[in-house]
C-alpha cells in the first residue's frame, strides 16, 4: 500500500490526478475500520490531514464554507449557534474521540445512507464543493449520493467544502439507535424551518439506499403551516406529515431493524421534530445545539 501525505491543497489535487484510484482519508473513522477488519485494501492512500485549506471555515454573503476536514467537535463549538440541527447531528457521532477525529467532509466521501450528517445538509439545502485539477464545482447535497455508499465525484476529484446558509429559522434533528451513543442509525430525521421562504426543509437517513429528502411531506407542510399568524398545529397537519415522511422512505429489514419499525420511527420522529420547531417559531426564539 501506498501512502501519499500532501502538504497543501494544490498537491492533494495533483496526487489524486495522478492516482485516481486513492482513497482519501482523514479522521480515519471509516477508512481504517474497514482496513482492519480487512474488508478494503486500497493501493494508494491519501491522507489529508496536513492540509491546512480544509480545516477552516468562512462566512461570505450570508453562506457559509465549512473546510470538509473540520471535525465534528468544531462543527457544535464553532458552528452551533448557526447550525443546529447539523450541530445535534454531530452530538450523536461516535464518542467524543470519534467526534474528534470524524470530518464532514470524511462522511460525505463515505455516503453511507446512515451518515448523521447527511440528513440536516438534506433540510439545509447545502451544495458540495468538489474539485480537481480541472476546475471546482458544486453539487446539491440531493444529488451528491448516487447510490449505497456512492457519490457523484469523479474518479481525481476531492471534496473541498461545503456551502450551506445559516439556519434562518428553528432546526431539529432525531435519531433512533439500539443504544444512545456509538451506535449506526437505525433511522434519522432531520427538519428545517425556513420562514422567509414559507417552507420547509427535511432529510432522512438509514431509510433508503441512499439520504433523501421528503418532498411531498416539505410541500404539504409549507402550505399547511400558518407562517405569518403562528397558530398551534393542528394534529391532523402533524399526522399526515410523519405519514409522507414515512411514504418517502425505501427502508429494508437488516440486523438494526425491520423496514416496518423504520416507517413508523421516522414517522413518530417527523410528527416530534415538527413540534419542537413550530414551538420555537411560534416563540419567536430558536434555541442553539
Amino acid at each position: 500500500m501506498d501512502f501519499l501525505r500532501p502538504a497543501t491543497w494544490r498537491e492533494a489535487l495533483e496526487a489524486k490526478a495522478a492516482h485516481p484510484d486513492a482513497t482519501p482519508i482523514a479522521g480515519g473513522t471509516d477508512v481504517m475500520v474497514e482496513i482492519n477488519f480487512d474488508r478494503r485494501r486500497p493501493d494508494v492512500l491519501l491522507d489529508l490531514t496536513r492540509v491546512p485549506e480544509l480545516t477552516t471555515w468562512s462566512e461570505t454573503d450570508g453562506v457559509l464554507r465549512i473546510g470538509a476536514g473540520v471535525p465534528y467537535a468544531r462543527l457544535i463549538d464553532e458552528l452551533g449557534d448557526r447550525l443546529p440541527g447539523l450541530a445535534i447531528a454531530s452530538r450523536t457521532v461516535g464518542s467524543p474521540q470519534i467526534r474528534n477525529r470524524g470530518t464532514l467532509g470524511g462522511n460525505l466521501g463515505s455516503a453511507s445512507p446512515a451518515g448523521d450528517a447527511h440528513p440536516p445538509l438534506l433540510a439545509s439545502d447545502a451544495r458540495i464543493e468538489v474539485e480537481s485539477v480541472r476546475g471546482t464545482r458544486t453539487v446539491p447535497v440531493a444529488e451528491f449520493f448516487t447510490g449505497v455508499k456512492r457519490n457523484a465525484l469523479a474518479e481525481d476529484e476531492l471534496i473541498a467544502a461545503v456551502h450551506v446558509a445559516p439556519a434562518s429559522g428553528p432546526q431539529q434533528f432525531s435519531k433512533v439507535g439500539t443504544r444512545n451513543a456509538m451506535v449506526i442509525a437505525v433511522c434519522t430525521f432531520a427538519i428545517a424551518l425556513h420562514p422567509e421562504q414559507q417552507r420547509v426543509g427535511t432529510g432522512l437517513g438509514s431509510a433508503a439506499p441512499t439520504p433523501r429528502r421528503a418532498r411531498d411531506a416539505e410541500e404539504f407542510l409549507s402550505a399547511e403551516l400558518d407562517w405569518a399568524g403562528r397558530r398551534p398545529l393542528a394534529e391532523s397537519v402533524a399526522q399526515r406529515f410523519g405519514e409522507l415522511v414515512a411514504q418517502a422512505s425505501s427502508p429494508i429489514d437488516d440486523v438494526r431493524g425491520t423496514a416496518d419499525y423504520r416507517r413508523h420511527a421516522l414517522a413518530v420522529m417527523a410528527r416530534r421534530t415538527l413540534s419542537w420547531v413550530w414551538e420555537e417559531h411560534r416563540s419567536g426564539r430558536q434555541e442553539c445545539a
